[in-house]
């Protein structure tokens, strides 16, 4: 049952000040307390007892997740609910641009946060990546995420090298731009942009894909979604500066003889998605497919 909806607004949205005021009166008007991020309630100016608290606190105090941005605001939102553990769907509500993500549209909201708040809302189980960083032959730092990890040159456009193995079983040395495995649902990111294909949210699948590979018979690879991939960039001297990021949100630059180990998530993430529209239709809408 949902009792708390945790709010997050893009920073500094002008437009979503005055549709968090309404959201925070229809909230209360039915029983339902919401919770605001710090910076959410300063653009919304709410005070009057209304919960406020920091984003990284955010998924453990509330039933639902409501965003209002783009997909950058989601993706940093789906993030903290997968580091923190919590198991609670997330609505997002487009006020950006391309919105694969944020695919509900503003006239959208109400319904479909009505459904939410009902449980008669369509949820799709999307599909996490754990990205775990080995340094000195132990664990260094761990992250999830729900679209990709990628791991490029930090600095200059430089060509990197890199090992790829799947499940312990070598599969080329990479000379590339950079790298990126990517889940279904970020399979319309980065990977999109570099060439690799588009899969649907329920395939459970990876997809490695080099980005302006040196060589061109370098393609992109569906891999299944149990697979354990093993990235080793081959650094050479103080003059290589490598980079692994984890969604575009956050990163660290790589060291000799690390090790960036990717596989799937134990658990997905729960994605609200508009009812009065397909996947299909979204990709239509998105893409501009059959418009001249």
């Amino acid at each position: 049952m949902i009792k708390r909806v945790g709010i997050v607004a893009k920073s500094h949205l002008e437009a979503a000040r005055p549709v968090l005021a309404d959201i925070v009166a229809w909230l209360r008007a039915r029983g339902v307390e919401p919770v605001l991020d710090t910076d959410t309630s300063a653009l919304a100016q709410q005070g009057g007892g209304t919960v406020s608290c920091e984003k990284d606190r955010l998924p453990a105090r509330v039933d639902l997740m409501l965003v209002l941005g783009g997909d950058g605001t989601l993706l940093g939102m789906a993030d903290r609910i997968a580091q923190s553990g919590a198991d609670i769907p997330i609505l997002g509500v487009n006020f950006g641009g391309l919105g694969f993500l944020t695919e509900v549209t503003l006239p959208e909201l109400y319904p479909s946060l009505q459904a939410a708040i009902e449980g008669t809302a369509a949820i799709d189980a999307r599909l996490t990546i754990r990205a775990l960083t080995v340094r000195g032959g132990r664990p260094f730092q761990e992250r999830l995420v729900l679209n990709d990890v990628v791991v490029t040159h930090g600095a200059l456009s430089r060509i990197i090298e890199l090992s790829v193995s799947v499940d312990g079983l070598f599969v080329t040395r990479v000379r590339a731009d950079g790298l990126i495995v990517s889940s279904p649902t970020g399979s319309t990111a980065y990977n999109l942009s570099a060439g690799g294909p588009i899969l649907h949210p329920a395939v459970d699948g990876l997809v490695i894909t080099p980005i302006a590979p040196h060589t061109v018979s370098h393609r992109p690879l569906v891999i299944p979604g149990a697979s354990v991939v093993r990235l080793e960039p081959h650094l050479d001297g103080s003059r290589d500066l490598v980079h692994v990021t984890f969604d575009g949100q956050s990163g660290f630059p790589l060291e000799a003889d690390d090790v960036v180990v990717v596989s799937r998530g134990e658990r997905p993430l729960r994605l609200i998605r508009a009812t009065s529209r397909s996947y299909f239709e979204v990709l239509r809408e998105k893409l501009k497919w059959g418009q001249r």
